[in-house]
């Protein structure tokens, strides 16, 4: 080392203080496992990088881009089992909010989730007639 310089690793005075190390250490290593307990790491872990609408893969570099779906749309369901979640990319992930949104209006979220019916107003039901009086 050269003269005057000193270890970066060692605060300045010289001597680390082992109670303030051990306590920086067992923060970090409280705060990873909440990390690890979160529905997203979980998953993570349990399922491929891989989207399972598209196909697409995920690599560190853009994992970042890899989603949590609830299938539910719970996100207070999370079952340690994984069951209640699939891995989506953004694209697929809205996609999928996108669908279920059109389902919730269309039905009101009173009522049970099936597909509204087909509406009954015919707009250009007196039209042929209209053209016919016309001509004439």
């Amino acid at each position: 080392m050269l003269p005057g310089s000193h270890d970066p690793h060692k605060p300045r005075g010289g001597k680390s203080d082992p109670d303030q190390l051990d306590s920086i250490v067992a923060k970090a290593r409280k705060e990873r496992e909440q990390r690890l307990q979160g529905y997203r790491e979980q998953s993570l872990r349990l399922y491929p990088w891989i989207c399972a609408r598209c196909g697409r893969e995920f690599t560190r570099e853009n994992l970042h881009e890899l989603t949590v779906h609830h299938k539910d749309h719970n996100h207070d369901n999370n079952p340690p089992d994984g069951s209640n979640w699939e891995n989506l990319c953004l694209y697929c992930h809205d996609q999928e909010h996108q669908k279920f949104a059109h389902l919730v209006q269309g039905c009101g979220f009173g009522e049970a989730m099936e597909p509204s019916r087909s509406a009954t107003y015919q707009p250009f039901a007196g039209l042929r007639d209209l053209l016919e009086t016309r001509k004439k």
